[in-house]
């Protein structure tokens, strides 16, 4: 085969390659691919066999895509990948969705704030256990839309929605009510850069988002805030992933500001890290905020997740219930506590993604 036809055959298994949203088209355009290199070596025998593509893994299996676990964490997570993308608009996990028993060293009972017009004039008798529901969900807007033409790489843009809710439900004498009930949406655009790192480790993706959080409550008990972040991750093989996080409150006018001082109390920045002991299956997390100033606040979060039934992966399909155990200090485990400081101890069970 001449030069210009072995370049053609290279660009006909490349497009093929990039098939990566039909598994039954790729797989179907590889079959082709190699009728024809059949067909030209069955005309031309005295000529040199064409050297066959580099290798490519076109085996199919009952998960595709996001759901493929030959793929890394982040990779399915973020569909970074042509072969690890899901469809868009189809609706998946975010942060665990969730329900615990808690119980804490405190519970707010008179809600106070910076504003004035934002603190409670009333105690009312909760109490410190209580259970924790937390619902959370993401759909993908859109995708390829600065990566388009590269065969591997896919950038993303999502929206994404939280609600997590505290709900009183040991205590009969206040009719069990919800204390109180925090609702996040936020869309988020993420960019693919995977770049080597020393250690083993890959930078994997960079991104930029916007979110909105409120508890949708009338004065005094309204707390609400905006922010603009940017964030990256990295990993090193399928055990360790590290994510980061930094934002900047969108500012809002003294007189409407329903909790002054936020970003002192919750934080300004946040790194998490994620790890599965010896390769296993169980996770274990720590999340560290910081309010990236000399009087140091903010929070940390210890959490265990194992396994309920097979699973292989943290965002794996099959087996996605998780007991789920959780250790959190400081400020804004809710937003009516943004500015003061709990101590929180939860188990339950999560449902990491479906």
């Amino acid at each position: 085969m001449g030069v210009s036809g072995a370049a053609l055959a290279n660009s006909e298994w490349q497009a093929c390659a990039a098939l990566s949203g039909d598994a039954t088209a790729r797989l179907a355009c590889f079959d082709r691919w190699a009728r024809q290199q059949s067909a030209a070596s069955a005309s031309a025998p005295a000529m040199a066999t064409p050297s066959p593509p580099p290798a490519v893994d076109i085996r199919l299996s009952d998960e595709q895509g996001c759901r493929d676990t030959r793929h890394t964490d982040l990779a399915r997570f973020w569909e970074l990948e042509a072969t690890s993308t899901c469809d868009p608009f189809t609706i998946r996990g975010y942060r665990p969705i969730s329900l615990s028993l808690i119980t804490s060293d405190s519970v707010n009972t008179l809600p106070t704030s910076g504003n004035p017009l934002n603190n409670a004039t009333q105690a009312l008798p909760y109490r410190n256990t209580e259970t924790r529901i937390q619902l959370s969900v993401r759909t993908k807007l859109a995708q390829g839309l600065l990566t388009q033409g590269d065969p591997v790489r896919r950038d993303s843009l999502w929206f994404g929605y939280s609600q997590q809710s505290y709900w009183q439900l040991f205590n009969g004498g206040l009719s069990r009510p919800f204390r109180t009930t925090d609702h996040e949406p936020e869309i988020v655009y993420v960019y693919p850069t995977d770049v080597p790192l020393p250690g083993g480790w890959r930078l994997r993706y960079s991104g930029i988002g916007a979110v909105h959080q409120s508890n949708g409550q009338s004065l005094p008990y309204s707390r609400s805030w905006n922010r603009a972040y940017l964030m990256t991750g990295m990993e090193r093989g399928k055990d360790w992933r590290v994510q980061a996080r930094a934002w900047a409150r969108i500012p809002e006018k003294r007189t409407n500001d329903d909790n002054p001082e936020i970003s002192n109390t919750v934080g300004r920045a946040e790194l998490a890290t994620y790890w599965h002991p010896a390769g296993g299956q169980d996770t274990v997390g720590f999340v560290w905020r910081h309010s990236l100033r000399s009087q140091a606040k903010g929070s940390l979060r210890l959490e265990w997740m194992r396994p309920l039934g097979e699973s292989t992966r943290l965002f794996d399909s099959a087996g996605g219930l998780r007991l789920h155990t959780q250790l959190f200090s400081g400020y804004g485990d809710s937003l009516i506590d943004y500015n003061r400081r709990r101590t929180v101890f939860s188990v339950g069970l999560s449902l990491v993604d479906f």
